[in-house]
C-alpha cells in the first residue's frame, strides 16, 4: 500500500480534483489518500476564529458567508448530476451550520480547534462525493477515527497503528481510501491538530503505521529545488536526496515539505517522493536513507527569527551556566534554532516569540539580554559540507558583501548556517546561487 497525499493547490479547483481522481486511479495499487483543506480555507478559518476571539461577530459573521459562497461554486463547477450536488449541498449545509452556531456560544480554543477542521472534513467530503459520482469504488476513512496527539501534542504512533490497521482490515478488497491531513483528536478527546502544514506529516504518520511502501507528497512543484524560485531565477529540483538533508531543508525553509514530515518515514525507512500534480510525470524528487554525492544540494531561507543575546562576565567560570540558559527556554516550549557561544556570551535564535518578554525577564537574571528581530537563517544544506574542503570558504565569499549575525557550523555534517537581516536575505541567496552551484 502507498499513501497519497494532496495539498490545497492540488484541489483548490474543481478540475484540479479531477486530476487527482484521474492520479489515484492511474493504477491498482492500494492506497491511503490524504487530502489538505482547499487552498485558502484554512486561512479563511483562521480569520473567522481571530474574529471570534475579538468578540466582533459581525466580522466572524461575514468571513463564515464569503466562505460559504465560495463553497456553493465550487462544488457546482465539481459534479454534474443531480443527485451527486444534493449531497454535496447537504455536506457544505452541515459544516456551514455548524460555524454559524458557534456565532452563538462562547469562544474558546476548543471551538477554534473545531474550526480549523473544517477544511479537511470539506475537501474529502467533496472528493469522496465525485468519486462516488464517477463511479470510482473507494473508503471514507474518518483521520478523527484513528489519528491521535498525546498531552505533549506528540503524535500517539502505535495506537495510530493499531486502529488505522483493523479499520484497513475490514475492507480487504478496497483499493482506495480518502482521510484528512491535518486533524487529529487529543489526549482529552477533542478535536486538535498537527499544526499549519500538518498534513504532509499525516501523510507520513500514516506511512509508517502501516509501513507503506512509499509516500508521495503531490503539490505544483516539481519537487525539492536546490534554491527559492520565488526569489532566484534559476533554480533545478533534486532528482535524490538523503532523509537527513530533506530534513534540513524543511526545517529551515523549504516550504514544499512539512518539517516534522520526515521523521516517521526516517524511523520506518519509507521512501518519500515529493510530485508535481500539474506534471504528474515529472521525476520530482525521492527522499530516501541513501546518501549520493558529497557537497552542497540546496539552499533554504527561514524568516521571522529573533536572535537573542545573553552577556555575563560570570558566564567563563560559571558552569552550568548553559543549562539555566536553556531551561529557561524549556519552560516556555520555545525551541532553539541556532547556537553559537564566546567566552563572555552566548547568542542564539527563536522563531516563536510569544513568551519573549518571559523569556527576557528571566535571562536578564544571568546576564545583559540583547535582542535582534526581523532575522533570517540561510541554510547550506548537502552531504558531508563540513567535511568537504573549500565548501565554507566559498561559502562566506558568497556573503562577503553582508553583516553576518551568526554562522553555524559543525553541528551538522549536512548544514551550515548563517543568521542574517532579513533586509539582506533574497540578495545573500542569490549570490549564494551563483557561487555555489554550476550553471553551465
Amino acid at each position: 500500500m502507498k499513501i497519497m497525499k494532496f495539498g490545497g493547490t492540488s484541489v483548490g479547483k474543481p478540475e484540479r480534483m479531477h486530476q487527482v481522481k484521474e492520479l489515484i486511479t492511474r493504477d491498482n495499487q492500494k492506497k491511503i489518500v490524504v487530502l489538505s483543506a482547499l487552498s485558502g480555507t484554512t486561512n479563511a478559518l483562521v480569520g473567522i476564529g481571530d474574529a471570534l476571539a475579538s468578540a466582533n461577530k459581525e466580522l466572524a459573521k461575514e468571513r463564515i458567508d464569503a466562505l460559504h459562497g465560495h463553497y456553493q461554486t465550487f462544488y457546482k463547477e465539481l459534479l454534474k448530476t443531480g443527485a451527486a450536488r444534493i449531497k454535496a449541498e447537504k455536506i457544505i449545509k452541515e459544516h456551514f451550520e455548524f460555524l454559524n452556531i458557534i456565532l452563538k456560544i462562547s469562544f474558546n480554543e476548543a471551538i477554534n480547534r473545531d474550526i480549523l477542521a473544517q477544511g479537511e472534513l470539506l475537501s474529502t467530503k467533496l472528493f469522496y462525493t465525485l468519486l462516488q459520482e464517477l463511479d470510482v469504488p473507494a473508503v471514507f476513512l474518518p483521520a478523527l477515527d484513528f489519528m491521535s496527539i498525546d498531552e505533549n501534542h506528540e503524535p500517539e504512533l502505535s495506537k495510530i497503528s493499531d486502529k488505522v490497521k483493523v479499520i484497513l482490515a475490514n475492507y480487504p478488497e478496497d483499493r482506495i481510501f480518502v482521510t484528512q491531513g491535518y486533524i487529529c483528536k487529543n489526549h482529552r478527546n477533542e478535536v486538535d491538530n498537527l499544526k499549519r502544514g500538518g498534513s504532509d506529516y499525516s501523510a507520513s504518520l500514516i506511512g509508517a503505521a502501516i509501513s507503506a511502501e512509499v509516500v508521495e507528497i503531490w503539490t505544483d512543484i516539481d519537487g525539492m529545488h536546490n534554491n527559492d524560485p520565488r526569489v532566484v531565477d534559476k533554480t533545478r529540483p533534486i532528482a535524490q536526496m538523503s532523509f537527513d538533508e530533506a530534513a534540513e531543508l524543511a526545517y529551515f525553509g523549504a516550504k514544499i515539505l512539512h518539517p516534522a514530515s520526515i521523521w516517521p518515514a526516517q524511523q520506518y525507512n519509507i521512501p518519500v517522493k515529493l510530485l508535481n500534480t500539474m506534471a504528474p510525470d515529472a521525476v520530482g524528487t525521492t527522499i530516501t536513507a541513501k546518501e549520493l554525492g558529497v557537497g552542497v544540494k540546496a539552499l533554504a531561507a527561514k524568516d521571522g527569527i529573533t536572535a537573542i543575546k545573553i552577556k555575563s562576565s560570570r558566564m567563563l567560570l560559571a558552569y552550568g551556566f548553559l543549562r539555566k540558559v536553556f531551561e529557561v527556554f524549556e519552560k516556555y516550549k520555545t525551541s532553539i534554532d541556532m547556537i553559537t557561544t564566546s567566552e563572555v556570551a552566548v547568542s542564539l535564535t527563536i522563531d516563536d516569540i510569544s513568551h519573549l518578554k518571559e523569556i527576557t525577564a528571566e535571562l536578564e537574571q544571568y546576564g545583559t539580554v540583547e535582542i535582534d528581530t526581523n532575522q533570517t537563517i540561510i541554510s547550506v544544506v548537502g552531504n558531508l559540507i563540513a567535511e568537504s574542503k573549500g565548501t565554507v570558504a566559498k561559502v562566506m565569499n558568497c556573503l562577503e558583501e553582508y553583516p553576518l549575525r551568526m554562522v553555524s557550523y559543525g553541528g551538522s555534517r549536512h548544514n551550515v548556517s548563517i543568521l542574517v537581516d532579513a533586509n539582506f536575505k533574497n540578495d545573500a541567496l542569490r549570490s549564494l546561487n551563483e557561487g555555489l552551484f554550476d550553471w553551465d
